[in-house]
């Protein structure tokens, strides 16, 4: 899974759909591919190239292809591993060709069924079972491709977007999208199709982002979408692609404006990654599998705001995947003697990829015996992606602000993923896995209303203008979140502030507090809230001023003292991912009353890539 581009035209496409795979390079991919229809001479080909797109542009260069119709395809090895025979499109009886991101559960099944048809399978892949399925139904319904792919797609079971031609039905390109985005690109005689709008930035800027479950059909002049059966009509929205990621929009800052796009990129995170009730952990690779059968036990290795990503999953690792996990901070692991113990998995963090520490750790972590490593990163080109065994991509998009704060979410969310993945091996239900996993389909939608907090938070910042230190306390897995927070405050408004577990009050911190010091509890309403509202009674009785994000139904409310913030109810599980939303908030609108330098605070660095 990985990028997907197509295009009708009157002119020919191969250049723009290799320009659209290259504007797709930042996802990661091990291959690409591409098909087009000759109408000239009704002949469909097809090239392929197993590494960078320039490969398959020297492909071309050689053996060059025309075309007005047009599928093509950046591959991430899920099943099957990378090879020219796995790589997309795949094609059918030399007749239809399709692409396709996502996982289909249920290919093993629907692979029987056609190969008792007389369809031969020429690579390892789930993909292949839908462009022979078409092609059957084809041919079986006497029906054209548009209605061809409705069919199939109802017997499909997965996360899916695929790209559909046939070269003999060249006047249209059919699409379809379930858990895997895709947009249609409008063009002025001729359109297109991506996975991301990104890679049609060079010839379009009017694009229709398809919803859950649309199908459609794209013609030179027009496009036809369905939904559940019925034809729907979808907005069309014009974007300034080239710049959209570096253009602040609405937004002053950079980093409030990746504040707000959270809900955008965990979605992007998730998607093809999880199904309706299950976890697709296909789509972490094939090297993943092999891997992951093996882990008695974890160690994360990780700087900074990925150190705490790494804390908060080691909670996930130990309470629901039922794995002993440790977490290092990169800069110490290569100077103490590390006892690795048997079948333990290496797992880094980076958002660049490129942070000198963690590579160094990785490098040091490879002599040592671990079972495999795995990387969780945002920049697909990256070193400590290349050398690691695997790595499962975040999905943040370019981070400006120096402050992490997408990146975090999307690496929690990641890391979640990946716990998953273990507990599925260590006696998780198929019952607690639906659940988590509605839980996460959920997730975008509760970041979106913990978002709607921002001018209530506004208010509470105005309070912290003339502070010159913060506590904030968290408990269990919500400790590591109030780390985050003042990483956060510190980083860009410069007031000291520091993280405790509230159980640790007694043991030194509350020697600081009065009324100049506020104190910022995240309070989520679990197993640790009684012993948390003892904590905060221990800081009024000492004259300090409490902020408490709390949920709705924790029962803590406004009084003398306390100014309490309602946090939208979420589970236990995605709890640590949206309490860390209003902590941003109040370090973002902290600095700007201050007037602080938010995007680029000073002795700051985006990448660290010195030890």
């Amino acid at each position: 899974m990985c990028g997907i581009v197509g295009a009708i035209a009157e002119r020919q496409i191969t250049d723009i759909l290799v320009e659209g795979l290259r504007r797709l390079e930042y996802r990661g991919y091990d291959s690409a591919g591409l098909a087009v229809v000759d109408c000239d001479k009704s002949l469909l080909q097809t090239i392929k190239a197993v590494g960078k797109v320039q490969a398959l542009q020297d492909e071309i260069t050689a053996h060059p292809v025309r075309g007005t119709l047009g599928i093509a395809h950046t591959r991430w090895a899920t099943h099957g591993k990378p090879s020219h025979r796995n790589a997309h499109p795949h094609i059918s009886t030399e007749s239809i060709a399709v692409v396709h991101n996502g996982i289909i559960e249920n290919h093993l099944e629907l692979k029987g069924v056609l190969l008792r048809k007389g369809y031969a399978f020429e690579s390892d892949t789930d993909t292949e079972v839908i462009a022979h399925l078409i092609h059957a139904i084809t041919i079986e319904k006497n029906l054209r491709l548009p209605d061809a792919v409705k069919a199939a797609i109802a017997q499909l079971h997965g996360a899916y977007g695929i790209a559909v031609i046939d070269k003999s039905d060249p006047t249209c390109l059919v699409c379809a999208r379930s858990g895997s985005p895709l947009v249609i690109g409008v063009g002025i005689g001729e359109n297109f199709i991506a996975s991301d709008p990104a890679a049609l930035g060079q010839v379009t800027d009017r694009f229709i982002y398809l919803e859950e479950g649309d199908i459609a059909q794209i013609t030179l002049t027009s496009w036809r979408i369905w939904n559940n059966g019925k034809e729907v009509s979808r907005e069309m929205n014009q974007i300034r692609q080239d710049n959209d990621e570096v253009m602040k929009g609405k937004y002053r800052h950079y980093m409030q404006k990746e504040i707000h796009e959270q809900p955008a990129v965990l979605r992007n995170t998730l998607q093809g990654r999880i199904g309706k009730t299950r976890l697709l952990e296909e789509s972490f690779g094939v090297a993943a599998k092999e891997i992951l059968d093996k882990v008695h036990t974890v160690h994360i290795v990780a700087c900074g705001t990925s150190s705490h990503a790494g804390m908060v999953a080691k909670h996930w690792f130990e309470n629901i995947a039922r794995v002993p996990c440790t977490v290092e901070i990169a800069s110490e692991y290569r100077y103490r003697k590390i006892l690795v113990p048997a079948n333990c998995l290496f797992v880094t963090i980076s958002q660049s990829g490129e942070t000198a520490d963690t590579l160094a750790a990785l490098r040091y972590a490879k002599k040592l015996g671990y079972v495999g490593h795995i990387a969780v990163c945002n920049v697909a080109s990256s070193t400590l992606v290349r050398e690691s065994d695997v790595a499962v991509m975040t999905f943040a998009g370019r981070e400006i602000g120096v402050a992490s704060t997408k990146a975090f979410t999307t690496q929690l969310a990641v890391l979640s993923l990946i716990a998953l993945a273990l507990a599925r091996r260590n006696g998780m239900t198929a019952a607690q896995e639906e659940q988590y996993v509605a839980d996460l389909n959920q997730l975008p939608a509760i970041m979106e209303l913990a978002l709607k907090l921002d001018n209530e938070i506004l208010k509470l910042a105005h309070d912290f203008a003339e502070k010159h230190n913060a506590l904030f306390l968290g408990r269990g897995i919500q400790y590591p979140v109030a780390m985050e927070g003042a990483l956060k405050l510190k980083e860009i408004s410069y007031i000291h502030a520091e993280a405790y577990p509230a159980g640790e009050l007694k043991h030194g911190p509350l020697a600081l507090v009065d009324s100049e010091m506020p104190v910022i509890t995240v309070a989520p309403n679990n197993e640790l809230l009684e012993k948390l509202k003892s904590n905060l009674q221990e800081v009024r009785a000492r004259g300090g001023q409490l902020y408490v994000f709390a949920d709705a139904n924790a029962g803590i409310s406004n009084e003398p003292g306390i100014k309490v913030l309602n946090v939208p109810h979420c589970s236990d599980f995605l709890a640590p991912i949206i309490y860390t939303i209003p902590l941003q908030l109040l370090s973002y609108h902290v600095a700007v009353i201050k007037g602080t330098d938010v995007d680029q605070p000073r002795n700051l660095a985006k990448s660290v890539t010195v030890e």
